[in-house]
């Protein structure tokens, strides 16, 4: 053998080698929980299912808590803070923000009672889209259109009583060691809310035990979404409304929108993933080695056949 084959003989080998680490490698990051949460946000095309729950939260969901605001009564009002809070935002910019919810009368007017009632109608479109993916995330069989519709409107009672409450807390709690208390309760309802809307929404087949996890998940998530938006969405509704106008804020709304969808994807996918673990976390979950589903709950649905790619994240596909 000549230098030259030596010298190519070696290369190739040293190709192998690396390629078998990398091999190896992927393989024990696929099998972790952190890839098996990966490839299920894959399988549910999470970008795609963001963006449209986004977009959904933005026209219906969100006109209905504007609309409800303005025949609540006045003890009920603490929604409006609740929900500005969450945007992060401060200035300017929550003055703008203010201005579009403090009309209660004119909006009472303009919408009056039939108006609420489309506004609760338009609302169920969010709920529906949100089950959906919950039920898509845990591989659940989709359920009958009546038993969806009423756990979408107890959702949306669930949902306008926690910021409710919330609000009602903050204007308590605003300072000091109130604040840090208002944190810890924050945390703890934002949990409880997302670990019973979980177990509505797929339709109390999973056991209620084992949505805890997608409760503190989601909520921890949401939690650092909302003190992140504290520092980038003022400066972002500034300028879109500069430049653009109410039309500019209303782009800085979806945006803020589709990173909470992100969150609560993120969530749904990750309790799901750690609820079917084989190991110890998932036997802790669900209490050894009992199943997650309720007696009597028709069997999951199958995982995808085929390999999961980067771009099964936004692009939907019958191939599965």
């Amino acid at each position: 053998m000549d230098i030259g084959d030596e010298v190519e003989a070696r290369a190739d080998g040293h190709a192998r080698r690396a390629n078998g680490r990398t091999a190896g490698l992927r393989t024990r990051v696929s099998r972790s929980l952190v890839g098996q949460v990966w490839d299920r946000l894959l399988e549910v095309e999470f970008l795609d299912r963001s963006v449209a729950l986004a977009g959904k939260a933005f026209v219906s969901f969100f006109p209905l808590v504007i609309v409800v605001m303005a025949f609540v009564p006045e003890s009920l009002r603490p929604i409006r803070s609740a929900v500005l809070a969450r945007f992060g935002l401060e200035g300017d910019a929550l003055t703008l923000a203010r201005e579009a919810f403090s009309s209660t009368n004119d909006v009472r007017e303009a919408a009056g009672v039939l108006g609420l009632v489309l506004a609760l109608l338009f609302a169920t479109s969010f709920t529906l889209s949100l089950q959906r993916c919950y039920l898509r995330v845990w591989r659940r069989p989709p359920g009958s259109g009546v038993r969806s519709y009423w756990r979408g409107a107890s959702w949306l009672l669930a949902i306008l009583t926690m910021l409710a409450v919330m609000g009602a807390l903050r204007g308590v709690l605003d300072a000091g060691a109130g604040a840090l208390l208002f944190a810890i309760l924050s945390l703890a309802v934002v949990s409880g809310l997302w670990w019973f809307t979980a177990w509505l929404l797929l339709f109390g087949e999973v056991r209620a035990r084992v949505l805890a996890p997608t409760g503190v998940i989601t909520s921890l998530f949401l939690t650092g979404y909302a003190a992140s938006a504290a520092i980038w969405m003022p400066r972002m509704v500034t300028h879109n409304e500069a430049q653009f106008g109410f039309f500019g804020v209303a782009l800085a709304l979806v945006t803020w929108f589709s990173g909470d969808a992100i969150c609560v994807v993120l969530g749904m996918c990750a309790g799901a993933v750690l609820a079917e673990d084989t190991g110890r976390v998932g036997r802790s979950i669900r209490g050894g080695d009992l199943p997650w589903l309720t007696p009597g709950a028709p069997p999951d649905l199958p995982p995808p056949a085929r390999p999961l790619r980067l771009r099964d994240a936004i692009e939907h596909t019958d191939e599965r």
